[in-house]
């Protein structure tokens, strides 16, 4: 219990960036190792510094891609002097969320009987079984994605591969070296992007002048923000305002991610279109809305109107949760993001029969995330409270796991990718 009586500041300063359809996020944060009173390492956290919030000009963003790279780099600049102001620091390292529909990813599992079940398993054996999976899964997602978006699959980047878990005849293990057994099962998780959104981040991060620890799948970071002793199984739905990221997590280990066009906006233009008001007036009618300050009668014309799109949402989660491959999914649904302050999104989770259609063990129950869950992260601004600071924390926390020490199977993987060359 006095793990932190006693902290070691790791010396870097990192930002972690959010880049939203509407907004710039920024948060700027340094890395402690946690100790115990007898100075061994126990684990590390994440202190916030800083945080910074820059908007981006309407048409920045278009369809989930940065449509103008000059434009989005003045607003990310903006974001990160504004958190690097607050924190008294400059951040010389950078971790970079990618999002949007086109961002795909799935976990590929493969079982390898082995030969010798007598022998330890060693570092080739483990790199013969890495790099066989790596290239199954490589080419079942990369041609998904190119059937789906139209891109060819040359045109497809990864951007994201880790370990989801490992079992020697059934045994969860964090290290297969010197173990035996009969069969060798393991799961990686990739994501993929077209590489024209890839690109344009990696342009941004070089104009930025910080070294790149990670391109982060948002989905990806969301499902393991939050940790749990008996295993986190979740669905995490985040509405931004272009798009909707789903990602499902059972037993700790990730499923997958889905990514479908319909997002807060969606809503403000169809309120904008049914009342003949500008955009901008429609965004203002929905935020007043919200925060239940618009008279009753409104209130029921506006809930009718956003209840129409939310049926036409509501399709999209069901069409994504079933392409996941799991046998069952897990009733607890955690919703964040800026979109969720319209109540129809948790109300139409709760109150309809949408999950008949899906491998649910039992009802499930959708409920709002709050950043406090993310425990592995300290914020010494006390300005971080909103659904909308989730992405930003997920961010964070990616970055603790991206600046600490490899294991010796992520090594193996990066070394796998880096021959295969995607």
């Amino acid at each position: 219990m006095f793990d932190w009586l006693k902290r070691k500041p790791q010396g870097k300063t990192l930002v972690a960036l959010d880049i939203g359809t509407e907004n710039v996020k920024a948060l700027v944060f340094s890395i402690e190792e946690k100790q115990s009173m007898a100075g061994e390492v126990t684990g590390r956290r994440a202190v916030v510094k800083g945080v910074g919030k820059s908007p981006l000009r309407p048409g920045d963003i278009q369809n989930s891609g940065i449509t103008d790279i000059a434009s989005v780099i003045r607003s990310t600049k903006e974001a990160i002097r504004l958190a690097s102001q607050e924190a008294g620091r400059q951040p010389s390292q950078l971790v970079l969320g990618i999002a949007g529909e086109f961002v795909k990813g799935a976990t590929s599992t493969l079982i390898f009987p082995r030969e010798d079940t007598q022998s330890k398993i060693n570092l080739a054996e483990l790199r013969n079984i890495v790099h066989k999976l790596q290239w199954k899964a490589f080419a079942e997602v990369r041609k998904a994605l190119g059937d789906e978006t139209g891109y060819p699959e040359i045109d497809i980047k990864l951007i994201e591969s880790s370990i989801v878990e490992v079992r020697i005849d059934k045994y969860k293990v964090s290290n297969p070296l010197g173990f035996q057994g009969k069969e060798v099962e393991m799961s990686i998780f990739n994501a993929f992007a077209p590489l024209s959104h890839y690109d344009a981040l990696q342009n941004i991060s070089e104009e930025l002048g910080l070294e790149l620890l990670g391109i982060v799948s948002e989905p990806f970071a969301l499902s393991r923000c939050i940790e749990s002793e008996e295993g986190n199984s979740a669905i995490y739905i985040d509405v931004g305002g272009g798009s909707t990221d789903i990602a499902v997590v059972s037993g700790g280990s990730i499923v997958g991610t889905r990514i479908f066009g319909i997002g807060g906006r969606t809503f403000t233009k169809r309120l904008s279109v049914e009342l003949n008001i500008s955009y901008e007036e429609a965004e203002k009618l929905k935020h007043s809305y919200t925060a239940d300050r618009v008279e009753q009668k409104s209130k029921k014309i506006i809930s009718d109107i956003i209840n129409d799109d939310m049926e036409v949402w509501l399709e999209g989660v069901v069409l994504a949760m079933s392409e996941f491959k799991s046998e069952t999914l897990p009733p607890k649904i955690l919703l964040c993001g800026g979109g969720t302050y319209l109540p129809e999104f948790k109300t139409i989770l709760n109150s309809t029969k949408w999950h008949k259609k899906l491998p649910f063990a039992r009802t499930p129950q959708a409920m709002i995330m709050n950043p406090k869950e993310i425990v592995a992260i300290v914020d010494e601004t006390k300005r971080i409270r909103e659904r909308e600071d989730i992405i930003p924390m997920a961010l964070v926390n990616e970055g603790i796991k991206l600046s600490g020490e490899e294991t010796i199977i992520q090594k193996v993987l990066r070394k796998v990718i880096g021959i295969m060359k995607v």
